[in-house]
C-alpha cells in the first residue's frame, strides 16, 4: 500500500487562515502527511467521523500531546472507561434536561442583555460583538467561575485554544497557554473562597 500524499504548508499561513489549504487537501486525498505539523490527517468528514469511534487506533490519549502538557489530563485526552467516569459525572450537570430547566433561562438572559448593547444602526461583527460574550457568559454560568468577566474568559479560551494548536511551537503562544490557566485556577480558586 503506498503512503498517503505529502502536503506542505505554510505555518505562518496555516495559522491565520488553515482553510485554504484543508480544502486543498480534501480535494486531492482522504489523508494527507503534513511535515510541518508532524502529523498525517484526515482530511474527509465521513472518515473522521468513522475513525474516531475507532480509540484502538485512535485513541484520544495523547500524554505527550500539547493539551495534556500545557493543560493537564482532561476527559478530552481520555477513552473508554477513564471517558465514562467523567462523562457521568458531568452529566447531571449537563443533560438535557437541566439545560431546559436551569441553564436555558440564563442563556437567554445572557443573549438578550448583549443584543441590547448592540449598535441600533450602522454594522457589527457577529462573532466579536455577539457571538464571543454570549459564549463566555455560557462558559462563566456552567463552571461556575463568575468572578471572570466575558472579556476574560474569552481570552483564556482563546489562549488554551491557540497552544493547543501550537504545533510550531511559539513561545509567546506557550506563554499565553499558561497565563490562561494561571487565571482560570485563580477564579477557580476565588469561587471555592467565595461561593458560600
Amino acid at each position: 500500500m503506498p503512503l498517503p500524499p505529502h502536503f506542505d504548508i505554510d505555518p505562518a499561513a496555516f495559522w491565520r487562515d488553515p482553510y485554504p489549504d484543508l480544502a486543498r487537501m480534501r480535494a486531492q486525498a482522504s489523508v494527507a502527511i503534513v511535515p510541518q505539523l508532524n502529523a498525517t490527517l484526515l482530511c474527509k468528514r465521513d472518515d473522521i467521523f468513522t475513525c474516531e469511534k475507532n480509540v484502538e487506533v485512535f485513541s484520544s490519549y495523547q500524554p505527550g500531546g500539547l493539551m495534556t502538557t500545557l493543560m493537564g489530563e482532561n476527559l478530552m485526552r481520555k477513552d473508554g472507561s477513564a471517558h465514562q467516569v467523567e462523562r457521568k459525572q458531568l452529566f447531571p450537570s449537563l443533560s438535557p434536561v437541566t439545560v431546559r430547566d436551569h441553564w436555558r433561562g440564563r442563556f437567554e438572559h445572557h443573549a438578550r442583555a448583549v443584543l441590547a448593547e448592540l449598535p441600533a444602526a450602522g454594522s457589527m461583527d457577529l462573532v466579536r460583538d455577539y457571538a464571543m460574550p454570549v459564549s463566555a457568559n455560557a462558559l462563566r454560568e456552567i463552571t461556575g467561575l463568575i468572578s471572570m468577566s466575558p472579556d476574560q474568559m474569552d481570552a483564556c479560551s482563546q489562549g488554551m485554544i491557540d497552544g493547543c494548536a501550537n504545533y510550531a511551537g511559539d513561545a509567546a503562544i506557550e506563554a499565553r497557554c499558561h497565563a490562561a490557566t494561571t487565571a482560570i485556577d485563580v477564579a477557580i480558586d476565588w469561587y471555592q473562597r467565595y461561593r458560600f
